[in-house]
Order: structure tokens, then C-alpha cells, then sequence
């Protein structure tokens, strides 16, 4: 853990500098694994889930580390109680205490120490408060996790009075306000005026506050010693304790208890006890095991580098890569360095120089720019820097500044890996583990990292569980010390040596692989990616490369070539079936490339197996052209078994799937490996979550090449598991600019006669044109969205008001929604014309964080109202509310379009936005928006606020247009850094723009916030009133939901904070923002029941979010504890009956968290339904059961997903209502197959003991309107807006090939819905059968486009209405078999 302190005020020369350090010898013995933490071969792939005894993360205990003195003299006994975050202090101190009890004559020293995590389990807490209760000195340091911060703070606050001396380095404030030394105090701290206080107050630098406490501590001692008074000389040991501390050595450390007893233990006052100052050694330097001292220059390292006899020549010269380390000078001064020693040596064999830096405080981005860069021509001395510390670069543990990181690392411009040691648990635990790293470990060295732009988290070290207390030879205390784990090691050196080879190797030679997708496993689907053209993309990628010396020789003419090219065998006959077979891999070779091909055979039988294979040879397909190969990355092999799919836990890649990545790193000898788009399955394979081991499939498949990633901008969540799982650099691509849908057929006529009943309605023709109205909503089927008169009844003026109002509202809902029109080309911005309808939607929202007002709230106060109040009123179909809702709708749009004319130049793209802004955001009448409103009847409308707002939608249009993400891509392939940014929504967070971002998450302990709580709110108590309206006035008892790991980065935990809410707890942050902690909101403020949840966690969810998920737990338990009427407490309701029912106590009963086993994703419902195989909906609902019931439980955190299947059947079995958010334009119910595989309604139908169907909601905040509708008009409005809507079909069809695939993808998902809902209308089909059917000129350009897609569209209809999802005519059918059978023949090449 880096310190935060450490000062050269009595800096030795180097050589007593070394003399002090304690001596090692280095045998060559202590380079080489360890026999003990070697698995057993044959055993290596059943690891099982470690539940062992206490559930938690970590089973050591304090008492290796309880050092109790014989004391035969009878000396009086000085007790030492400790707790730290990490292990590497224990040694030290263990052998700083045997040394004081052998040598000290006046007094004899005990001591026990504690790792912060262990105080998670209650036994060991209790042995914590015992020992407190006869302890003279209790010390602290680095305790930074909220609820284990209030436990230590708990128990020592009871003793402080009585303990001599209480001393706490940088931990949370309310930790260090327990420090006291005689008079010297922190009970203040936050309060005081003090200069030592003030720097405790929250700052925005992280950094600066570990600068200027350096700063005090080099300065106050001088001080301090010259005043008189004992407050001055208890603040000076204080000090001097803590240079002690940071010195970390034994010496130091003894030195350290002896001042202390000395000075504070009533027992030993008048006694003389001789201590000496603090060893001091460099702040920030460069280390290297073998040097004969410290360097603090770079040149003087590397002219003693130059001078080693024990490296070869090579290793000398000039052309060696050269890695950068960044170590923890904590792990070099306590002497706990061998996981370094470890790497600095594997890179040196690999042929790698190595810069080992290290720094005492958090901030490593001064070293890393003094060290790292050549002062003279600024630039990069080194090729890629691996991070040893697994901390932030600035800040460490405690608070972050990402901005003055990525602005150092922008600047040393190399790959930044950041690797980890176990910090909380030991080696055997995280082996055991199907979570891999402790949550708190990935919040704080996975996620943080991330942000600086930090990658491939792979873990080099491990902790043995042993420790100092029965190894006393010689004093050379083996103890609790970290231990590199060899095999890591290996994988993370090689790596960063083939990141850094990039930055070495010239263009003309690097070779790339390029890996597209196919799924569902169909030559029509080859190329799938979320948004993207892929080959059209693929093309003016590889177009730009060759331009850019790279050798792509061969490249066909155009993006259509490229695809039949890849796509059919040109030796088979004209439409083989077959893919092009790139290499034939037989099964000796692929045995001999791959390391792990006999641990496939358990679940695929001996290879080549019958997927991606002739019966004789592995096949890997795809195309050569010079230095590029693009590949088509095989599938995951069971979609088409629905055995396979019921089983609850994934099983592992297939030997096809091995073979192709065995081809790509030892055949083709790929330097990178280019994924294209979102997404494939390697991420996905079977292994822990985060952390992997050499047996996690993630890690094996994509072995030692650097992993580059396209993803999608707005799906983050993935796009981290990438990161995570297979140590991608992800960068992003933006989906296409969104449009709105507009207006077609009948939905056109009505809007035209809605208008006309406004102009007349006064007159005698109003009820003619309501019954008009009446009978074309009829043939539209709104019927089912809005209740209609009959056809002819007699209705007074102000209901047939209210009639076309409501009608009018549903249009202006379709006409608006957003869609995004077409798929995105890498490296074609769009144009601005393109963009005004994402700038109007930005606009629409409120910034209050920026002082921006939203555009319809700045024209809704123009007319003197308030646009929420608008919204409710159109939601109502108040007539009046409606067209005033379209004028404001309109006149937005036009003054944006007003104002992006005015930026751009006649080819519609903008140029130098800057200018031109500059220009427009002059003072004057001139502003276009202005200009545009003043013709409306928003013309008084407030010009600050528009200047304001319209400064702000300029910034976001240069965003929108600016192309970097062929930049991006060249970047990461010559070994450079790629600036990290946000995945999510530009809508809601325009800093997701420019795309060609490194992309990563959020800090998963920052959500959800309290603008997420507002938000939450809003959404359940209208959920919650809807349910009631439709209920007869019942509360629901329990709500079935989902929660997403993309749409909680988005909304910074909005369903998260829904979940909450529903229960009625609300959650606490501490100083750091960050949320561990929830309290129960009292029945009267939340005015309701408290309802009870079942929370269905997706698999990514689950890997990025496992605190909310504890946090979640540990809510609902509290809530089912507390003694409240159960009329009143739904979640203890339940939780009694089900405890009865099931024998269990009441806390298990009230496990509410589920998700998939670990490293499993999905309820391979979607694969079923995608690949038709399925045989009835009872086998779909028991993939669900048996995939999905896997609970977390926060009393056994390090246990991992449990399987609770009777505990999840019973909470369905009370579900009232099943619910499910949508939170961004882009991704709709049946754009994603996700959605449908993780809805439950028909199962919970069948689990109810009355088998009444729940009613099914969709929350959408999609807009600034947010909405709760039913299931069934959300599916109704997805059809409308997209399959049926000629606007997005077209568009579709203009991207070609992959556009037939979209069109029947929107159809299979329809069917889902029909398969796990029921809510899918029968018009919806026979629509969609008239749309693309029955319209020959339609139906001919399918069916040439892309046949494969065309005849899965087919097939689709005839299962719909074989399924029993769609009633037609007879003759409809015969048609769809006759096609079928025509399209068959067309694929297979017959010509009839």
C-alpha cells in the first residue's frame, strides 16, 4: 500500500543507505515456483467454490500474527494491537518485536495484528475488542472501507481512554480522530482551523493532499522541537512515528515501540529508553534488486545497468524493449519484495530492460514523468509501463484525480497495464474462488485503475496464508509475505513485452488478425455486431491502414467484394454453404499448440468434434490479405442444444473455438488481434469473474496477444468485461446518429385529421371527423392504447376533446420517439444535419450540476408554464396540453436545426465549429435561435439561459462530429496510450463524445447517487400507481425485476436506487462518496407498504457491481428483520412463510439477489429462441430456474453465487407485477435479444398458486418524460416505431447485408417476447407479414440482399403461427412454405 509520507531530513549517503536495508541474498533458488502452491495437475480444472468455514473472503486469522514474549524476568508487558490493510507490514513487525524481547532489558512486548478484512467475521471481531481490552498501544493505518472503518472505530473508541497511546496513519477521518498521544489529539479533526486538520477536509486533489502533508512532515519536527509546551512535543512524536512507520524496516519499526513505551506506558515512566531517529530513505527513486543502492536520476541507474556482468550483451544494447515498473515503496522498505524481484527477473530473461520507480506518497505521476521521460527530447524512455502498486496512479486508495493521471500518461504516451498483488486474500483462497478477486479489491485496484486508462488487471502476486510465528530462525521471518505466482508472472511479462513490441516493430511488418462474429451461427449472420457495418467498416479500416504503409495486399475493390470474398468458398460450387476455409488444422498440431485441448474433452469428447470441423482436421475460417487475416470467431457450440442450454452452469469453448485462437498467436503469429464490434463470445467463457488464473478460459484463449476491441459507446458494461476477461483495450464507436420515427400510412391520416378537428371542431363537422378519427385509430390499432368510443355512439364535445386528445398523445409519442437510423461506418462521423436530433435531445434535459436549463423548460416558462406539468397533461390527452407540447417539441427542433445551419458548410458537415460559434454567440438580434423563435409564439422566450444552453450544444455538436476512431485504432496498434473515457449514454453524458475512447465503467462504489435516488423515486411511485389503477386499489405485494449492468453505469444506479426505494431504505455515503452503507426510511415518510423485490442481476451486472449486490442483501435482510406489521412490511411478510415453509431462518428466507452461477452468463433463453430450439415454453422457464437461481448472500460474501432454487421459486411464486427499465433511445425491447431472456411473467404465472398472470411493466427514461407503461403497448410502440416503420426499415436496407439480418433479428425478438410474455398482439405479425411479404418489391429485395437472413425471416413467421403466437389465413402460410422452399433451393444453388 504507498504511503502517504516518508522525508529526507536525515538522508543517509548510499552506501549506509543499503547497510540498512535489510540485507537478502539472492539464490537463484528464490526466482523459482515454489513447490507448495503448485495445483495438482490432473485436479487443476474441478476447482471448486470455496464456502469454507466463515463464508467470508479471507480464512486467516489473527493469531499467526500474535507474537507472545516468554518473559522470564518478569518485566513489565508492553501489548501492541494492530490493523492494516495489507500484509507486508506483519513481517516487519514480528521481527522488530523478537528482536526487542531478546534484547530489551526493561520491558517485554507482545503483539497482535489484524488485516481489516478479517474483522468481517464475527468471531475474529470479538478476539479484536478482547484483545483491545488489555492492550497498551493500538496502531491503524490505510483503513479505507467504510463499514469495516466504523467497526475499528466502534471497538477502540469503548478503550481509547484507557489505552496509553492510540496512534492511526492515513485512514478514513473518522479512524484517525481516535489518534491520541499525551495531549496531542485528532478528536477535532474536520472542525479545527489547524493547518495539520485542514488537509483532512475533502479536497478535489487527491494528490495534493499527500504533498502537503510531506511537506508538514519535513518541516514540523524542526518546529516543533523549539517550543516548550508538552502539546508541541506529543505532536512532534506523533510525526516522527509516522516517518518511523513509513521507514517500514524492523529497525525502524523497534525504534518506533521503543519511543512510544517509553514515552507513554505508565508502566516504564523514569525509565531510560534509548531509541534513534528515523532511517530514512528516498521518496521517489528507481530500485533495482541488484543495484548496489537507490538512484534518484535516471542516467546513473542506467549507466549502472550498462556495467552488469550478470545480463548479456543484448540485454545492454540499444535495441532491447525497455518496461517501466511502478512499485510500492512500503513493499521495498519492510523488505516484502520478492513478487517484484520475481518480475523485474522474468523481463530481464525475456530480453527486457527494466526502469523499476517507486514513490513513498499516492502520487505516481510526477515519477513516472521524471523517471519515464527523456528530459532532453521528451520523449518516452521506456515502451510500456506495468503498474505493480494495482492502485490509481494518483491517489491510491483514498481519493482519486484521474485528470492529472491520464495527463502524465498522455504525455509518456505507451501501454499502461496495471497488475495486481492479493491484497485480501491468500493465494489459495483466490484459486478457490469462482469470484477471483475480493469485491473491495476490484472496486479499488480494478475499476479505479481503469479510469486512468489502465489495463489488463492480471494478478502476479499471491499471500501466504503462514506467518512469522513459528519461524523463528535466524530471524529471517518468512512471514505472511507476498509470493510471486510464477505462471501470471509469465503471462503479464510477455504481455507487456508484446505491447511494447508494437511501439518497436514498423508498419510494413505488423501483423494484424482481425475477428468478426457470426451469431447466431448462420452464413447470413457472419460480420453481427451491435450498430456497425461491420465489413463496410472492416473495408475503411484496412483502406486507412494500407494508406498508412501497413501491408494489406489483395484488398478487393469495394466493402461488397470483401464479403462474398470471406463468405463463400470460391472452390466449393457457386452458393456452398460454407464459409472460406482459411487454415486446416489437424488434430496432432492442435494438440501440440494447445496447452489446454485435453480439459475441452470432458464436455466436447476427443477433438476435432463436429463444430468447425471436415471429421478429420480443425477448420478455421476466413481470409489472408498480406499482413492482415480476417477471421470469423467460431461460436459458443451448444445454441442449437437445448439439453446444453438447461445446463445452470457454462461449460468451456469448444476445440474449434480453441483451434481458431491457437491459429491467430502461433500460425499466423498475430502481433494484435483486432475484435470488431460488440460483441463476440471469448469474454464470455467460462472462469472466475475478475482475476483470472492460467485455468480460466478467458486468459488461455487469448494467451500472449495484445487485444484490441472496438465497442459500442453506449454499452459500457460489456465493454468492461472485455477489459477484465479477456484484457482488451476497448475502444469505442458511436451507434448511429438517432432520428424521429415520424409518421406513415394510417398514423400520417390521423395526424392530418387530428388537425382538421382542431381547425372545425367549433363547427358542425366536429363529430363527423372524431368518428373518422374513431375508425382509422381502429385500423391502426390504437384501440388497444386508447380506450375508444364505439363506432357511432353519441359523445359530448368535451369527451370527443378528450378522444382525439389521447389519440393525439399516442402519435405524438410515435412521431417522436427516437430511432437510430441505419448502422455506423468506423471513421464516418456523422453529418451535422445527421446530429440535430441527438443535440434536441440533449437539449431536452436539465443540467442543473451546469446551471443549464432544458430548451422545453425555457419555452414552457415563455407561455407561462411549467413543462412537467405539460407532460402530465398530454400523458392525460388534454387536448389543449398536447398541441402545446408539439409546438414546443417543433420549435425546439427548429431553432437547433437553425442553429447547426449555421455551422456547417454546403456539404452539411461543420467546419471549425469554434469560429463560427464564436460568431454566433456574439451579442445581438443575429443569434439564428433568436431569429427562428421570434416567428413563434415562444418569442419572449429568456436569452440568457438560451446563450447559456446553446454555448453548452455547441461544445456537444464539435463532440458529435469529431472522428477519432481510426485514430484510436492506429494509436493502440503502434503501442500508444488511448485516453480513456465514459461508456454510456452521449444523450444523458456528452463526455462519452468523441467516440475512439478507451472505455470504461464507473467507480462501482459511487452509485447509486442522490440524483439517481430522485429519479428513482419518481419511477416507483408511478410503477406503483399504475399497478394500483389496474388492481382494483391493491399495493403490489412483490415486484419481479432486472438490473443491467449497462443501464446502471448510464443512469448512475437508477434501478439500483428503484430496488431500494421499493423496500424503503435509503442509502448513506460516506466522506469519500462512496456508498457501503443503507438505513430504513420510517413507514411514515414513505406512506406505503414496504414492498418486497426479486432481483434478477444480469451476469455483467453481477461481475461489475457485486457491492450493490451485498449492499443490496444486506437491505432487504434489514428490512425483513424489522418488527413492523406485515400488512406494512410485505418483504417480512414473506420472509416468515417462506422461512416456515422452508425450515430456514428468517434471514435466508429473505434472500432476494439472484443472478447466474459465477463466470455463467444469460438464461440461454435468447439462444433457444434465436436458433428455434426450443420445444415448449415449460422448457424455456426451467433454463431460467435452473441458470438464474443462484443467490449472493452478504453474510457469505466470499462463498460466491449460491444455488437457492426453492427460495427463488417461492419469492416468483408472490410476484404481483414483473418489471424491467429502459434507459436509452438506442436499445429497445426487440433491438436486443437480453431483454425477453430475462423476462420472467409467464413463469411467474405458472409458479402462483392462483396462476394469474402478473401484470408486466416497462419503465422508460428515455426521455426527460419518464414513463411506465404496460409490456404489451411498449412491444405495440417498438413495432410501430421501428419493424413496421418505413423510416427505420429503409434505413436498414440502405446498409445492405446487414440490414436484411437487422429486419428478421427485431422479428425473432418479437417471438421471444410472445414465448416468455405472451404480450405480443396478433396484428403485430400480420402487420409485419403484409410489410415484408406480401409486398413483392420488398419481398425480391431480401431475398438477393442477404438469402440467409431472408429464409430465417421466413422461418420465423411459419414458427410464430406454428408456435400459436399468430393466427393468419391459410393461404398466407402456403405462401411463406412455397418461399421457404424457393429460398432453400436459391442458397443450396438449384435452379429449377
Amino acid at each position: 500500500m504507498a504511503y502517504v509520507v516518508s522525508s529526507p531530513f536525515t538522508l543517509l549517503s548510499k552506501k549506509d543507505q543499503l547497510s540498512s536495508l535489510p540485507q537478502k541474498h539472492y539464490f537463484l533458488h528464490s526466482f523459482l515456483p515454489k513447490k507448495h502452491n503448485q495445483i495438482n495437475p490432473k485436479s487443476q480444472f474441478k476447482i471448486k467454490c470455496a464456502a469454507v468455514g466463515n463464508g467470508l473472503f479471507t480464512q486467516t486469522t489473527p493469531e499467526v500474527r500474535r507474537v507472545v514474549p516468554q518473559n522470564k524476568d518478569n518485566l513489565p508487558t508492553v501489548k501492541i494491537v494492530y490493523v492494516v490493510l495489507e500484509a507486508q507490514y506483519q513481517s516487519s513487525l514480528t521481527a522488530a518485536v523478537q528482536a526487542l524481547n531478546q534484547t530489551s532489558k526493561v520491558a517485554s512486548y507482545e503483539v497482535v495484528g489484524y488485516l481489516v478484512e478479517e474483522l468481517r467475521d464475527e468471531s475474529t471481531y470479538k478476539t479484536f475488542c478482547k484483545d483491545l481490552e488489555d492492550a497498551n498501544i493500538f496502531i491503524g493505518s490505510l483503513i479505507f472501507v467504510e463499514e469495516l472503518a466504523l467497526k475499528v472505530k466502534a471497538a477502540v473508541e469503548k478503550e481509547r481512554d484507557r489505552l496509553d497511546a492510540v496512534l492511526v496513519f492515513p485512514s478514513m477521518p473518522e479512524v484517525m480522530r481516535l489518534n491520541k498521544l499525551g495531549s496531542f489529539s485528532m478528536s477535532q479533526l474536520g472542525q479545527s482551523k489547524s493547518p495539520f486538520f485542514q488537509l483532512f477536509k475533502k479536497k478535489k486533489q487527491g494528490a495534493g493532499f499527500a504533498d502537503s502533508m510531506l511537506k508538514l512532515v519535513r518541516t514540523l519536527p524542526k518546529v516543533l522541537k523549539y517550543l516548550p509546551s508538552d502539546k508541541a512535543q506529543d505532536a512532534r512524536l506523533y510525526i516522527l512515528s509516522l516517518q518511523f512507520w513509513l521507514g517500514g524496516s524492523p529497525d525502524n519499526l523497534q525504534n518506533f515501540l521503543k519511543m512510544i513505551s517509553g514515552s507513554y506506558v505508565p508502566a516504564l515512566k523514569g525509565t531510560k529508553i534509548e531509541y534513534s531517529d528515523p532511517v530514512l530513505f528516498l521518496d521517489t527513486g528507481i530500485w533495482h534488486p541488484l543495484a548496489p543502492c537507490m538512484y534518484d536520476d535516471v542516467k546513473e541507474y542506467l549507466n549502472w545497468y550498462g556495467t552488469r556482468r550478470d545480463v548479456n550483451e543484448k540485454l545492454r544494447g540499444p535495441d532491447a524493449p525497455v518496461i517501466g515498473l511502478v512499485l510500492q515503496r512500503s513493499h521495498i522498505v519492510t523488505g516484502d519484495e520478492s513478487h517484484y524481484v520475481a518480475v523485474i527477473m522474468e523481463l530481464e530473461a525475456r530480453g527486457a530492460k527494466v526502469i523499476p520507480i517507486f514513490a513513498g506518497g499516492l502520487d505516481f505521476s510526477g515519477p513516472v514523468e521524471r523517471f519515464f521521460i527523456d528530459p532532453v527530447t521528451k520523449k518516452p524512455m521506456v515502451n510500456s509501463v506495468v503498474s505493480l502498486t494495482g492502485f490509481a496512479l494518483v491517489g491510491g486508495p483514498a481519493r482519486q484525480d484521474h485528470p492529472r493521471a491520464i495527463e502524465a500518461l498522455t504525455k509518456l504516451d505507451v501501454p499502461y497495464i496495471v497488475a495486481l498483488p492479493l491484497v485480501f486474500q491468500t493465494t489459495e483462497e483466490w484459486l478457490n474462488s469462482t469470484l477471483g478477486l475480493h469485491p473491495i479489491q476490484v472496486a479499488l485496484q480494478v475499476a479505479l485503475p481503469e479510469l486512468d486508462g489502465g489495463m489488463e488487471p492480471i494478478v502476479f502476486a499471491g499471500r501466504d496464508p503462514r506467518t512469522g510465528k513459528f519461524l523463528w530462525l535466524m530471524f529471517n521471518v518468512i512471514a505472511g509475505k507476498s509470493h510471486a505466482l510464477h505462471k501470471r508472472v509469465e503471462q503479464l511479462c510477455t504481455r507487456a513485452i508484446k505491447w511494447a513490441e508494437l511501439k518497436r516493430k514498423s508498419k510494413a511488418e505488423k501483423k494484424l488478425a482481425i475477428t468478426v462474429f457470426s451469431f447466431p451461427p448462420d452464413k447470413g449472420n457472419v460480420g453481427t455486431a451491435a450498430y456497425l457495418n461491420v465489413f463496410s467498416s472492416i473495408f475503411s479500416v484496412l483502406k486507412d491502414l494500407k494508406r498508412d504503409g501497413y501491408n494489406v495486399e489483395g484488398l478487393p475493390e469495394t466493402s461488397e467484394a470483401l464479403i462474398e470474398e470471406i463468405i463463400h468458398d470460391k472452390e466449393a460450387q457457386f452458393s456452398s454453404p460454407n464459409l472460406n476455409v482459411a487454415y486446416k488444422m489437424g488434430v496432432r498440431e492442435y494438440q501440440s499448440l494447445t496447452s489446454y485441448a485435453t480439459a475441452l474433452e470432458e464436455n466436447w469428447g476427443k477433438p476435432p468434434g463436429n463444430l468447425n470441423s471436415d471429421g478429420e482436421n480443425l477448420l478455421v475460417y476466413g481470409k489472408q490479405y498480406g499482413n492482415v487475416f480476417i477471421g470469423v470467431q467460431p461460436t459458443f457450440g451448444y445454441e442449437g442444444d437445448p439439453m446444453r442450454l438447461l445446463f445452470s452452469k457454462s461449460a468451456s469453448p469448444h476445440h474449434g473455438f480453441a483451434a481458431y485462437y491457437s491459429f491467430v498467436e502461433k500460425i499466423f503469429q498475430a502481433d494484435a488481434v483486432l475484435h470488431f464490434g460488440t460483441h463476440g463470445s471469448l469474454e464470455f467463457m467460462p472462469g472466475k469473474q475478475v482475476g483470472m488464473s492460467d485455468v480460466c478460459y478467458p486468459d488461455s484463449l487469448i494467451g500472449n496477444i495484445p487485444n484490441v476491441y472496438y465497442y459500442a459507446a453506449n454499452n459500457p458494461s460489456e465493454a468492461t468485461i472485455a477489459k477484465r476477461r479477456s484484457y482488451a483495450n476497448t475502444i469505442s464507436y458511436l451507434t448511429p446518429p438517432a432520428e424521429n420515427a415520424g409518421l406513415y400510412k394510417g398514423l400520417k391520416q390521423l395526424s392530418e385529421l387530428i388537425s382538421s378537428y382542431q381547425s372545425l371542431k367549433d363547427t358542425g363537422r366536429g363529430p363527423q371527423i372524431v368518428s373518422s378519427i374513431i375508425s382509422t385509430a381502429k385500423q391502426c390499432n390504437l384501440d388497444k392504447d386508447v380506450e375508444l368510443p364505439e363506432e357511432g355512439a353519441e359523445i359530448s364535445a368535451k369527451e370527443r376533446d378528450l378522444v382525439v386528445g389521447k389519440v393525439y398523445s399516442k402519435i405524438m409519442e410515435i412521431e417522436s420517439r427516437l430511432l437510430p437510423c441505419g448502422l455506423h461506418v468506423i471513421g464516418e462521423p456523422p453529418s451535422a444535419m445527421e446530429a440535430i436530433a441527438t443535440l434536441v435531445n440533449i437539449a431536452a434535459l436539465d443540467r442543473p450540476e451546469d446551471e443549464i436549463s432544458s430548451l422545453p423548460s425555457i419555452l414552457a416558462e415563455t407561455v407561462g408554464r411549467n413543462i412537467e406539468d405539460v407532460y402530465r397533461g398530454s400523458d392525460k390527452g388534454i387536448l389543449k396540453d398536447v398541441e402545446l407540447l408539439r409546438q414546443i417539441t417543433e420549435a425546439s427542433r427548429g431553432a437547433i436545426t437553425a442553429f447547426v445551419e449555421r455551422t456547417t458548410n454546403k456539404k452539411g458537415q461543420v467546419v471549425d465549429v469554434a469560429d463560427k460559434l464564436t460568431s454566433i454567440l456574439g451579442f445581438g438580434i443575429n443569434e439564428p435561435w433568436i431569429q427562428y423563435l421570434s416567428t413563434t409564439k415562444f418569442y419572449r422566450a429568456d436569452r440568457d439561459k438560451l446563450r447559456t444552453l446553446f454555448q453548452f450544444l455547441g461544445e456537444c455538436l464539435k463532440l458529435v462530429v469529431a472522428d477519432n476512431e481510426l485514430g484510436s485504432l492506429k494509436q493502440a496498434l503502434e503501442g500508444k496510450y488511448v485516453e480513456p473515457g465514459p461508456g454510456g449514454d452521449p444523450i444523458r453524458n456528452p463526455k462519452v463524445l468523441p467516440t475512439g475512447k478507451n472505455i470504461h465503467a464507473l467507480d462501482p462504489q459511487a452509485i447509486p447517487t442522490t440524483a439517481a435516488m430522485q429519479s428513482a423515486k419518481v419511477v416507483v411511485d408511478r410503477l406503483v400507481e399504475r399497478q394500483k389503477a389496474d388492481n382494483g386499489g391493491k399495493y403490489p405485494e412483490t415486484v419481479a425485476l432486472v438490473l443491467w449492468g449497462t443501464d446502471n453505469i448510464k443512469t448512475y444506479g437508477e434501478s439500483l436506487a428503484q430496488v431500494l426505494w421499493m423496500i424503503g431504505v435509503r442509502p448513506i455515503a460516506d466522506t469519500f462518496g462512496r456508498v457501503n452503507r443503507v438505513e430504513p426510511v420510517s413507514l411514515e415518510e414513505l406512506g406505503r407498504p414496504r414492498i418486497d423485490v426479486v432481483v434478477n442481476c444480469s451476469g455483467v451486472f453481477r461481475d461489475l457491481f457485486i457491492n450493490q449486490m451485498n449492499l443490496l442483501d444486506r437491505a432487504v435482510k434489514m428490512v425483513a428483520e424489522l418488527d413492523e406489521p406485515i400488512e406494512q412490511n410485505y418483504v417480512r411478510k414473506h420472509a416468515l412463510e417462506q422461512a416456515e415453509a422452508l425450515g430456514i431462518d428468517i434471514r435466508e428466507a429473505a434472500t432476494r439477489v439472484f443472478s447466474n452461477a459465477s463466470g455463467s452468463y444469460s438464461s440461454n433463453i435468447n439462444l433457444a429462441v434465436e436458433n428455434s430450439s426450443w420445444n415448449d415454453e415449460k422448457q424455456l422457464q426451467d433454463m431460467y430456474l435452473s441458470r438464474k437461481s443462484f443467490a449472493f448472500d452478504c453474510d457469505a460474501p466470499g462463498a460466491g453465487m449460491m444455488e437457492k432454487r426453492k427460495v427463488f421459486e417461492m419469492a416468483l411464486s408472490t410476484a404481483d407485477a414483473t418489471f424491467q427499465n429502459l434507459d436509452s433511445s438506442e436499445i429497445s425491447l426487440t433491438d436486443v435479444s437480453h431483454y425477453f431472456d430475462s423476462d420472467p411473467t409467464n413463469l411467474v404465472q405458472n409458479l402462483r398458486k392462483d396462476k394469474k398472470k402478473p401484470s408486466a411493466y416497462i419503465a422508460d427514461t428515455t426521455t426527460a418524460n419518464a414513463q411506465v407503461r404496460t409490456l404489451s403497448e411498449t412491444v405495440r410502440l417498438d413495432a410501430r416505431t421501428k419493424l413496421l416503420n418505413p423510416k427505420w426499415y429503409e434505413g436498414m436496407m440502405s446498409s445492405g447485408y446487414e440490414g436484411v439480418r437487422e429486419i428478421e433479428k427485431r422479428l425473432t425478438n418479437t417471438v421471444g417476447w410472445s414465448a416468455t410474455s405472451g404480450q405480443v398482439d396478433n396484428w403485430v405479425y400480420e402487420e409485419a407479414n403484409t410489410t415484408f411479404i406480401q409486398d413483392e418489391d420488398m419481398l425480391n429485395r431480401l431475398m438477393s440482399t442477404n438469402p440467409n437472413s431472408f429464409r430465417k425471416l421466413v422461418q420465423t413467421f411459419l414458427e410464430a403461427n406454428g408456435r400459436g403466437y399468430w393466427e393468419t389465413s391459410q393461404e398466407n402460410i402456403e405462401k411463406l412454405r412455397q418461399l421457404y422452399s424457393e429460398v432453400e433451393d436459391k442458397i443450396e444453388g438449384i435452379d429449377r
